[in-house]
C-alpha cells in the first residue's frame, strides 16, 4: 500500500464519469467539500466491518436496501422514515425467522449517482446528455438541465448530513423499539391478501416479545429493545467526490471513505487496472462489487485479490446481479472456485438488475415473481456449494409505489402508471418488499452451514 494515496485513482482510466465544462469550479467545490466535516466515522465502520466478518464467517446475515437512486425532490423526513421502518420490519422477520443476527446497510445518505448505458439519450430526435442522478444534474429533459454541475455535489454532501442526522436520531430515539416494529408488521399481515401464510411467524414474534416482557426485558430495562444500528453506503461512482471525502483515521492511520460506511464498484466500472479498482484497494472500508453473469471464475479471484489481498473476512462483499433465468447456470462455478481458493467474502443477492424488464405501455419494470426466483435460486446453489448466503440488496423503498408487478396485492403491468415515481430503475414497495423478507425466513433458516 506504499503506493496508494487518496488521489492515485487519477492516473488511470475511468468510466462512467461526467464532463464538467468548468474544471476550475470543479476544483474548487472538491477542495470545498475536502474541508467539511466526514459524514461517518472510523469506528463506525470498523463495527461494521467487524459485524460483516461474522456474515462471511455464517454467523450474520447482511440485509442491504433502498433507493435506486436517491432525488433532491423526494428529500424529506417522511420518505427517510417510511424507508428506515421498513427495513426495521424486514430485519425483525429475517433474524426471528431465520435465527440469526442481520446487519442491516441503508441505500440512503449518498445514493446520488447512476451509471448509465449510454452518454447521451435522445428524444424526439434530440441528443441530450444522459441523467447521472441528482448529484450530477437534473432529470428533465433540457440542456440546461442536463448539463452536468459542479454545485450539485455540494447539494448531495448536504442532503446526506441531513439524512443520515435524522437516521441516527430514529435508530437511537425509540422509532426502532421492537414493540412498535411489530405492530407495524402484525398491522402488514392483517391487511396482507395472503396473511395466513405469514400468520404464524407474526404471531410468535408478538408471543415471544411478551414472554421477555414478564421476564422484565422491555424498553425501559434493555437499551437494545429499543435501539438499533443502521449503516450507509452507496455506489462510490464519483471517485472526485469520495477522494473529497476520504481522511486518515488518527487512531489506526488507515484511510477511509468517510462518506458512508460501506460503498461498492458498479458492474460497470470494476475493471482491474482502472481507476475504481485502485481507489478501492486503500481505503480500509467494508467494500462490495456488483458480480453480473459475465464473470470468469479466474477474473473473479484476481478482482478478490486485488481488493482483499489480506482475505480478511467482512473486507468484501459480492453482490451478484445475474438474473432469474441464469443464476442456476453461471452462480455456481463462481462460488465453487471462491471456495477452492480459500478467499473469504459476504455473498449477497442483488436479484433486481437481471430482472429488469419494459412492459408493453412502456414502463421499465421488474416481476416479483422473478425476484423471489432468483433469491430461491442464490439460497440453493450456496447450499449444494456449501457455502453460505450471506445477504440480500434491494432496490425498494418504503413509499407504496407501483413500479414492480407482482405481490400479494397482483400489481399488473396496467397499475405501474399510478404511482410509478423513480427517476432510474423500478423499485419494490413496502408491501412487496416486506413479503419477501417473510418468504425467505425459510430458506434462510434452511442455509445454515
Amino acid at each position: 500500500m506504499s503506493n496508494w494515496t487518496p488521489d492515485s485513482w487519477r492516473a488511470l482510466p475511468i468510466l462512467q464519469q461526467p464532463t464538467y465544462e468548468n474544471q476550475t469550479e470543479l476544483k474548487e467545490v472538491e477542495q470545498q467539500i475536502a474541508s467539511f466535516p466526514p459524514l461517518v466515522f472510523a469506528e463506525e465502520t470498523r463495527e461494521l466491518r467487524r459485524q460483516l466478518g461474522e456474515v462471511a464467517e455464517g454467523r450474520g446475515f447482511l440485509l442491504q436496501g433502498g433507493d435506486c437512486a436517491e432525488s433532491f425532490a423526494d428529500f424529506n423526513a417522511a420518505n427517510i422514515r417510511d424507508t428506515f421502518k421498513v427495513m426495521l420490519q424486514m430485519a425483525v422477520v429475517l433474524t426471528f425467522g431465520g435465527k440469526v443476527p442481520v446487519t442491516k446497510i441503508a441505500r440512503m445518505a449518498g445514493q446520488y449517482a447512476k451509471p448509465r448505458s449510454a452518454d447521451l439519450e435522445t428524444i424526439d430526435g434530440v441528443s441530450l446528455p444522459s441523467y447521472r442522478g441528482d448529484i450530477v444534474n437534473s432529470f428533465e429533459f433540457t440542456e440546461q438541465a442536463r448539463k452536468p454541475d459542479p454545485q450539485r455535489l455540494i447539494t448531495a454532501y448536504h442532503h446526506s448530513a441531513s439524512t443520515l442526522n435524522l437516521l441516527r436520531a430514529f435508530a437511537q430515539g425509540g422509532l426502532a423499539d421492537l414493540h412498535q416494529v411489530n405492530r407495524w408488521n402484525m398491522s402488514f399481515v392483517a391487511s396482507n391478501p395472503n396473511r395466513e401464510r405469514y400468520q404464524h411467524l407474526a404471531d410468535r414474534i408478538k408471543d415471544s416479545l411478551e414472554f421477555m416482557e414478564v421476564l422484565g426485558i422491555n424498553s425501559d430495562t434493555s437499551p437494545t429493545i429499543k435501539e438499533t444500528q443502521l449503516f450507509t453506503s452507496h455506489e462510490a461512482l464519483l471517485l472526485n467526490y469520495e477522494e473529497a471525502l476520504t481522511r486518515r483515521d488518527h487512531l489506526t492511520g488507515n484511510w477511509y471513505d468517510c462518506s458512508a460506511h460501506m460503498v461498492w464498484i458498479g458492474e460497470r466500472t470494476r475493471q482491474l487496472d482502472n481507476a475504481h479498482i485502485e481507489f478501492f484497494r486503500g481505503i480500509h472500508n467494508p467494500v462490495g462489487v456488483k458480480v453480473g453473469p459475465g464473470m470468469d471464475p479466474d477474473e473473479l479471484i484476481r478482482l478478490i485479490d486485488a481488493v482483499n489481498p489480506k482475505n480478511e473476512a467482512g473486507r468484501l462483499t459480492l453482490i451478484t446481479r445475474m438474473g432469474a433465468d441464469v443464476i442456476g447456470d453461471k452462480l455456481p462455478a463462481l462460488v465453487r472456485k471462491v471456495q477452492q481458493e480459500g478467499r473469504k467474502v459476504v455473498w449477497s443477492s442483488d436479484p433486481m438488475h437481471g430482472n429488469t424488464i419494459k412492459a408493453s405501455n412502456g414502463y421499465k419494470t421488474r416481476n416479483f415473481d422473478s425476484v423471489l426466483r432468483e433469491i430461491q435460486q442464490f439460497f440453493a446453489v450456496h447450499k449444494a456449494e456449501n457455502s453460505w448466503a450471506g445477504g440480500v440488496h434491494f432496490e425498494m423503498t418504503g413509499q407504496h409505489v407501483t413500479e414492480c408487478t407482482g405481490g400479494a396485492y397482483g400489481l399488473s403491468e396496467a397499475d405501474l402508471s399510478q404511482r410509478y415515481k423513480t427517476q432510474c430503475d423500478p423499485r419494490l414497495n413496502a408491501d412487496q418488499v416486506q413479503e419477501l423478507a417473510f418468504l425467505i425466513t425459510d430458506a434462510l433458516k434452511d442455509a445454515k452451514i
